[in-house]
C-alpha cells in the first residue's frame, strides 16, 4: 500500500482521477495543475493526480473539461467473474456503504479475460450485497438504483487490473446546469469549453460564433473570459452524500468569487433561426452572463464586418454536419463559411468542427492544426483555420510561426492513428462485400442498423486520402498572424486592463435547488444552424 503524502496545510492527500474526452487530455492537465494539484499525469481520456479534500471539491467546481472526479479506492488483480466476486467481497464495503444507502455502478472494461461489462456490474453488484447480508442477516444491504444513488462507485479494468472508486461528481460534469433550453443537437459544454481553452482565447480579444445554435460556445466562452466556476449551476454533486463530507468547506470554497473578473472583449453570437437564437438567449440569462455576450438574428451571408473595427480575435463554431441537422445547401455553406474567413475575418483564428471531408474542403483553406475529436459518437475533426493578409513570405518576416505545440503533434499522431484503424475497417469492408460509406471521417455507431441510404464513409479507395504532412511551403496560410493578442494554451495568463477589478456577484446560497440541471446531448451534430 502506497503512502499519502501530506499537502503543506497539513492535510493528507490521495489519488484521484479526472475524465475527459478524447484529444483534451493536456488542455484538463493544464487546469488541474492552475488549481494547485499534485503529481498530474495524462492519460488516454483521463488524467490522474493528488490533492486533497479541498483539492477535490474545487475539482469538480472549477474543470472546464473534466466529466467525472473519482477517488480509487481499491486496487487487485481477477482473471475471471468469479475470482473478481471473492475479491470484492473481500473489501471493507462498510467504510463506503451502510444498508439505508443506495448504490450504482459504473463499468469500463478492456479485457479478453472480462468479454461482457454488464456481467462484471452484475457480479460487483452480488459481491457488495452478499458482503452484508453474511454480516449483518438476510435482507440487510443497500439498495440499487440506476438514477441518483446516494454513492456510485466506477469499476475499471484493464486485462487483470481491477480499479473501484468513488465517482465524486455523481452526474457528469458536461451537464452545468445552466440549459433551460436546446435545439435539435447541442455541442457538448466540455467540449465547447476544451476547444475555447485549445484556442487560447481568456477574454483578451472578440471571440465568435456566427452558427451559434443554443449558444454553448458562447457561454462557456463567457464563464472562461469571466472567471467563472462552472459548477455553481449545478444542484449538486455525488460527494455531498458521502460520511465524510465537510459542508463548511465546501460553502467557503462555492461562495468565493474573489477570482471572477471582466472580459476585456465581447462575446459575438448569431444564428440564422429565429428559434436557435431565442433559445440561446434564455440559457444566456440562465447562466447570468447576458452581459458579456452580443446576440443577434443574422445569416452567415450577412457578415460584413468583423466585430469591433476589425481588431483579430478568435471564432468557434459548429456548423451543421448534414446528419441530424442539414440544410439544402451543405457545400454551399461551407464555402460561403470560408468567403467570409477570407474577406471578413482578416487576422482570425477560426476553429470549426466538423465531420465530412467533402465539406471542410468547401471551405478553401489550408488548415493549420487538424485534431481528431469524439463529437458524441461522431468521429470529427477540429481545424484551425489562421487568416492573414497579404503573402507568407511577409507574414514570416513580421513574426508570424507555425501552430505547432507538444500537444498537437501528440494529437497528430492520434488523428493517423484513427485514420489507421479506418482505413483498416474499410479493406475490411471490401473484402466482404459489403457497402462501402461515402463522405465523413469514420463509420457511426448503429450505422449498421440503418438503410443503405444512410450509410457513411471515408473516400473512394479508388483515390486513397494522403496522409503525407504539408510542408509550411504548401500550407501558407498554416500560421499565426497575431501571437501577442492571441494566447497559448500552456502557460500563459490572460491580460487585462489594471484598473478592473473582480466582480462581485452575489451568490444565491450554495446548493442552488431552483437551479435546472438539464444537460447537453452528448450526441452533437451541429446546433440548430444555418
Amino acid at each position: 500500500m502506497e503512502m499519502s503524502e501530506t499537502n503543506p496545510s497539513g492535510a493528507a492527500d490521495f489519488k484521484m482521477v479526472a475524465k475527459t474526452l478524447q484529444g483534451l487530455e493536456d488542455i484538463l492537465a493544464e487546469e488541474l495543475r492552475a488549481l494547485g494539484a499534485r503529481n498530474v499525469e495524462p492519460g488516454r481520456r483521463m488524467v490522474s493526480f493528488e490533492g486533497d479534500l479541498e483539492m477535490m471539491y474545487r475539482a469538480n467546481l472549477s474543470l472546464r473539461t473534466a466529466l467525472r472526479v473519482l477517488k480509487p479506492l481499491w486496487t487487485f488483480e481477477a482473471g475471471n467473474p468469479d475470482e473478481l466476486y471473492d475479491r470484492v467481497k473481500e473489501l471493507d464495503w462498510s467504510k463506503v456503504l451502510t444498508p439505508e444507502k443506495t448504490f450504482a455502478l459504473d463499468t469500463v472494461v478492456n479485457s479478453d479475460e472480462f468479454s461482457h461489462s454488464l456481467y462484471v456490474t452484475y457480479r460487483v453488484k452480488d459481491a457488495i450485497v452478499d458482503y452484508f447480508q453474511d454480516r449483518l442477516g438476510e435482507g440487510v444491504r443497500p439498495g440499487v438504483r440506476l438514477k441518483d444513488a446516494d454513492v456510485m462507485i466506477n469499476v475499471h479494468i484493464s486485462g487483470r487490473d481491477v480499479t473501484l472508486s468513488l465517482d465524486s461528481s455523481g452526474e457528469s460534469l458536461h451537464k452545468r446546469g445552466y440549459r433551460v433550453a436546446s435545439t435539435e443537437a447541442p455541442i457538448n459544454e466540455v467540449l465547447a469549453a476544451g476547444i475555447i481553452l485549445r484556442s487560447g482565447w481568456r477574454g483578451d480579444c472578440p471571440l465568435v460564433d456566427p452558427m451559434c445554435g443554443s449558444g454553448t460556445f458562447l457561454i462557456e466562452a463567457a464563464l472562461i473570459g469571466a472567471n467563472i466556476m462552472p459548477g455553481i449551476y449545478r444542484r449538486g454533486f455525488a460527494f455531498e452524500n458521502w460520511p465524510d463530507f465537510d459542508r463548511e468547506l465546501f460553502e467557503s470554497i462555492y461562495n468565493d468569487d474573489s477570482g471572477e473578473r471582466e472580459p476585456a472583449h465581447k462575446i459575438y453570437g448569431a444564428d440564422i433561426s429565429p428559434k436557435a437564437v431565442a433559445i440561446a438567449e434564455r440559457n444566456i440569462k440562465s447562466a447570468g452572463v447576458a452581459r458579456y455576450v452580443s446576440l443577434q438574428r443574422r445569416p452567415l451571408s450577412q457578415w460584413e464586418e468583423a466585430p469591433e473595427g476589425g481588431v483579430p480575435g478568435i471564432m468557434v463554431t459548429n456548423p451543421p454536419y448534414g446528419e441530424r441537422i442539414s440544410v439544402d445547401d451543405m457545400g454551399g455553406l461551407y464555402q460561403q463559411l470560408g468567403m467570409k474567413l477570407k474577406n471578413v475575418f482578416k487576422g482570425y483564428h477560426a476553429w470549426v468542427i466538423g465531420y465530412r471531408e467533402e465539406y471542410f474542403n468547401k471551405i478553401g483553406l489550408a488548415p493549420s492544426v487538424k485534431l481528431p475529436v469524439l463529437n458524441g459518437a461522431l468521429e470529427c475533426e477540429l481545424r484551425e483555420y489562421v487568416i492573414f493578409e497579404g503573402d507568407y513570405d511577409s507574414f514570416r518576416a513580421a513574426g508570424g510561426t507555425l501552430h505547432t505545440d507538444a500537444s498537437e503533434q501528440k494529437a497528430e499522431k492520434e488523428r493517423q492513428k484513427i485514420e489507421k484503424n479506418r482505413e483498416k475497417r474499410a479493406r475490411e469492408e471490401r473484402r466482404g462485400g459489403g457497402d462501402r460509406q461515402k463522405g465523413g471521417f469514420g463509420k457511426r455507431r448503429g450505422d449498421e442498423k440503418r438503410g443503405d441510404d444512410n450509410r457513411r464513409g471515408r473516400w473512394d479507395s479508388k483515390q486513397p486520402r494522403p496522409r503525407r504532412e504539408e510542408t509550411e511551403d504548401e500550407n501558407p496560410l498554416a500560421a499565426r498572424r497575431n501571437p501577442h493578442a492571441l494566447k497559448d494554451i500552456l502557460g500563459r495568463r490572460p491580460t487585462l486592463s489594471k484598473g478592473d477589478g473582480p466582480i462581485m456577484r452575489p451568490r444565491r446560497g450554495w446548493r442552488r435547488p431552483d437551479a435546472d440541471n438539464g444537460g447537453g446531448d452528448n450526441s452533437g451534430d451541429g446546433g440548430n444552424k444555418e
